[in-house]
Parts: structure tokens; C-alpha cells; sequence
């Protein structure tokens, strides 16, 4: 059986192209994310193995008759999900949402964390790097399969740009992104908040303005003294408690934007008239 804290390195068959749009891609760099970790601690025992990861590029060793950009030989790297990127939804920026697209490790897709993958909707998926598999930046690129796009995500949708004060809770990767996102948006003042000094100092070199090392109503009293009382005009929040949460309510201004992107640990959240 498999179960919570189970992890097995195990053979699966290669892949192979099952319809035209789908595209073989031998993995050179892969990651492990924060939200790989939920399923580790949490999955209930089954009989068989879940293939992990959505974190990964690598070089394309096949492509279906359809798939168009994109040829043998190409450095890739893939989002966290597979989309077609023409319809509806892909074209209002919402992938997710793509009748034909999915997540990586479900449906008999691979999963990331492994030798090779089938990406379904690969012209629509796969993004071709302008480097060679032996370059240098090929770590940090790997960022792009997904915790940077997270924290770019959070800082676009709460409508960051030149002179907005956020306030970014959580200095995890996806916090840290977060940063690095509000600065190269033009935010004026950004507010990191956490709990890990080494982290922390990062986040300050990424361009953090403020650091905020309290939580709960100590924190949010920090955030509203360091934004002239008004609170944060966006808060982007990277977490995924209860805490954090409430945290973000406190800490925005009337009017802000609150973006959520940590993934939830709970399932009922302090949303109510009491919070009006």
C-alpha cells in the first residue's frame, strides 16, 4: 500500500504519443513544490503510487503530426499545467480553466519527476528557451516552470504597478517571487512579512522596502504603521493559513486588493459581515 509519507522510485512505461497535439519530453531539471509536499503528508493509503511533479524542462524527443513551434532537439520548459492557450479561457489569461488542459500526474499524464514526459497541447504548453542544456542559468530558469509565475500571478492580479504599497506575507519561495514581481512592477514600498531572518535578508535584497518579523494583530499593526495607518493597497498573500488569511484582511487598505495564491490548509476562512 501507499499512503502519507510514502515515497518509491519505481519504473513506468516511456511515453509515447497518444494524439497529434501531444509532444515527448526528456526531462533535464526538475523540481520539487510546495504543493507536491500536501499529497506526500496527506494522501490516503491506495494501492498503487501517485507519479508526482509539474515542475520540470527538458528536451523534446517527439512531437505529434499537429504540434507547430516546436521541433526535436529544443529546450523546454513547461507551466505547472498542460492548456491549448486558444480558447475561451486561455485567451483571458486563465489556463486552468482550459476545456482540454489538466495537471501533470493525472488522466495517465506523467508526472514531472521523472525521466520523460507526454505533454498533451504542447504548441499551447511548452515554452522554448533561448539557452543551450549545459547553461548556467538553467536552475534559475526552472523558477519559470512555476513559483516565480506564482508570485508574478498574485503581484498582476492585485493590480501592482508604479507607487502601489504591498504588503507580501509569507517569505517562502512564492513570497520571495512575490518581491521580486512587486519590484520589477515598479511598486513604491514593499512590505515583507515573516518569520525567517535569513529569508527575510533575501527578500531585502530582492526589494523589499520594509520588513515585518511579527504576525497576527502585532503584524498587521506594523504593516498600518509603515503605510501611514492606511494599511497596504494590494496584499499578496503566499501562505495558505487561517492565520495568514486573517492576516490579510487586517492588513489591507479600505478598497485594496487582497491576491491569494498560498495553497489553502483550511477550509472555512474569516470571510463574513464581520469582516466588512
Amino acid at each position: 500500500m501507499y499512503g502519507a509519507g510514502d515515497v518509491r522510485i519505481g519504473d513506468v512505461p516511456d511515453p509515447a504519443i497518444h494524439a497529434p497535439t501531444d509532444a515527448i519530453v526528456r526531462v533535464v531539471r526538475a523540481g520539487i513544490c510546495g504543493s507536491d509536499l500536501h499529497p506526500y503528508r496527506s494522501m490516503p493509503a491506495t494501492s498503487q503510487g501517485r507519479q508526482m511533479g509539474h515542475e520540470f524542462l527538458g528536451i523534446i524527443e517527439d512531437t505529434g503530426a499537429e504540434v507547430t513551434g516546436l521541433k526535436r532537439g529544443d529546450l523546454v520548459l513547461s507551466p505547472f499545467t498542460y492548456a491549448d492557450n486558444t480558447c475561451f479561457w486561455c485567451r483571458r489569461g486563465l489556463q486552468t480553466s482550459c476545456p482540454h488542459g489538466g495537471r501533470y500526474g493525472f488522466d495517465g499524464v506523467d508526472g514531472g519527476q521523472g525521466e520523460a514526459v507526454r505533454v498533451p497541447q504542447a504548441s499551447g504548453t511548452l515554452v522554448k528557451l533561448p539557452v543551450a542544456a549545459d547553461s548556467a542559468p538553467l536552475p534559475s530558469l526552472m523558477t519559470l516552470t512555476d513559483v516565480f509565475c506564482t508570485g508574478h500571478h498574485a503581484a498582476v492580479s492585485a493590480q501592482v504597478g508604479p507607487g502601489v504599497s504591498v504588503a507580501v506575507i509569507g517569505d517562502g519561495a512564492v513570497g520571495l517571487c512575490a518581491v521580486l514581481a512587486a519590484r520589477r512592477l515598479g511598486a513604491g514600498q514593499i512590505v515583507l512579512m515573516g518569520r525567517h531572518t535569513d529569508r527575510t535578508d533575501l527578500g531585502a535584497g530582492f526589494g523589499a522596502t520594509d520588513i515585518v518579523l511579527t504576525s497576527g494583530e502585532e503584524g498587521v499593526e506594523e504593516v498600518r504603521k509603515l503605510t501611514a495607518g492606511h494599511g497596504a493597497d494590494a496584499v499578496l498573500e503566499c501562505v495558505g493559513s487561517v492565520q495568514t488569511l486573517t492576516t490579510s484582511f487586517g492588513a489591507v487598505r479600505d478598497g485594496g486588493v487582497i491576491s491569494r495564491v498560498g495553497v489553502p490548509s483550511y477550509t472555512d476562512g474569516p470571510i463574513g459581515m464581520d469582516m466588512i
